[in-house]
């Protein structure tokens, strides 16, 4: 798996702009917060499914209603492909559920 080129990178973070780059190292960031307790350990518990089954593992972190996740294919030192394909993924399941 190899890294991302710079226009793989533009087009993603132009159609997700909720999705940020972290400034030390090559990694994107992603808050969320929910209704309640309950809709964010929903949320991570449906992603925790869908990651393993991908083979592929956030970094987050969860307080209350507030999830933090942190993309990045450590394989590859960078963000890939594997890494817009769950963010993707998780931006559709938060769709309905966020607060």
């Amino acid at each position: 798996m190899k890294p991302l080129n710079a226009q793989e990178r533009d087009e993603f973070f132009s159609a997700y702009p909720k999705w940020q780059k972290t400034p030390d190292r090559d990694a994107m960031i992603r808050h969320l917060k929910f209704a309640d307790f309950n809709q964010a350990w929903g949320f991570m518990t449906r992603i925790a499914l869908a990651a393993e089954k991908a083979d592929h593992h956030p970094e987050w972190s969860n307080v209350y209603n507030n999830v933090d996740i942190t993309l990045t294919t450590h394989d590859a030192d960078g963000l890939t492909k594997r890494d817009l394909s769950l963010a993707v993924l998780i931006e559709e399941a938060a769709k309905d559920v966020m607060s």
